[in-house]
């Protein structure tokens, strides 16, 4: 593919993460969906986005001429599916997903006809609750996975403890419906990403080193994410926490951009199943009322 095309199944991704489960009943779920047009050999499970572009570049890549044929397998799938939860596929979704294909000269005409277009529901107003991101909650068996693989991070050797770190970090905010950017990067001893909360962009670095982690390293990543869209937030993940001087110090006189969560939190939340969209949505209603960018989990029970 060339990166037109790359950019192209990107965004379908982004897009279609909720149209469909990546696991579920008989009827809907994307493998099933893959399945319909033979092509759920192209289904790798794990991770629900990164599983999606796989599928999305190898039908593309390899067999074009079902790329359409799934496309609207997982629409029809999606209408049934979206509609038992309340939540019915609408008309943007879909204008939006035509204007996708046609980057990749594909028109699916059962997707074009009027007579579809003006079935689908067109919200009138968009309401406060329909811009909240889907509570996603992990089933047991990936929440137990979670925890251990925290837990067994300490285990490995620095430099492939990153590589592990970034691995948990992508699959944590993949569990609870966040759509990260996958893979996050790790550049150095930091990891960079992105997930969208609520339609809102968060830029994430995390750290995974000896010490605290200081005013210095706030002032810079606050700096990083002032310096994209106006819109963009910041989350800084510092494993072994914050110093009570930095924190002070770094909000002493400014407003902040940015949460914080320490290596605690992160624990509390996949050891007792906690709500990461929740948890987040505290943070960041804390850092409004009080400008302080990290408030432990532990002080929001």
């Amino acid at each position: 593919m060339n990166l037109m095309e790359e950019q192209s199944v990107e965004d379908l991704a982004d897009l279609l993460y909720n149209f469909l489960p990546a696991s579920g009943n008989s009827r809907t779920a994307f493998p099933l969906a893959a399945a319909k047009v033979q092509c759920e050999d192209l289904w790798v499970a794990g991770s629900k986005r990164p599983a999606i572009v796989q599928l999305l570049s190898a039908a593309l890549g390899q067999r074009r001429h079902k790329f359409g044929p799934l496309i609207l397998a997982i629409v029809r799938q999606s209408m049934t599916w979206r509609r038992g939860r309340g939540e019915p596929l609408t008309r943007d979704e879909v204008a939006r997903l035509n204007e996708i294909l046609l980057r990749l000269s594909i028109k699916i005409p059962e997707l074009n006809e009027q007579g579809f277009l003006d079935s689908l529901h067109r919200p009138h107003a968009r309401r406060e609750d329909s811009a909240r991101t889907d509570d996603t909650r992990p089933t047991d068996e990936v929440a137990k996975g979670l925890s251990q693989r925290l837990v067994g991070l300490y285990e490995y050797p620095p430099q492939r403890r990153g590589y592990e770190y970034e691995r948990f970090l992508t699959e944590l905010f993949d569990a609870y419906g966040l759509t990260p950017r996958s893979p996050f990067k790790l550049v150095g001893e930091q990891i960079d990403g992105s997930f969208k909360l609520h339609g809102d962009t968060y830029l994430v670095e995390a750290k995974w080193h000896a010490g605290k982690t200081g005013q210095s390293d706030l002032l810079t990543f606050a700096g990083k994410v002032a310096g994209k869209a106006t819109w963009s937030r910041g989350l800084f993940i510092s494993n072994s926490g914050f110093s009570d001087v930095g924190l002070k110090a770094f909000g002493s006189g400014r407003r902040t951009n940015i949460i914080c969560a320490d290596g605690l939190d992160l624990h509390e939340v996949v050891h007792n199943r906690l709500s990461l969209v929740e948890i987040l949505e505290e943070k960041l209603r804390r850092a409004a009322e009080t400008n302080r960018a990290f408030v432990p989990v532990r002080e929001l029970r």
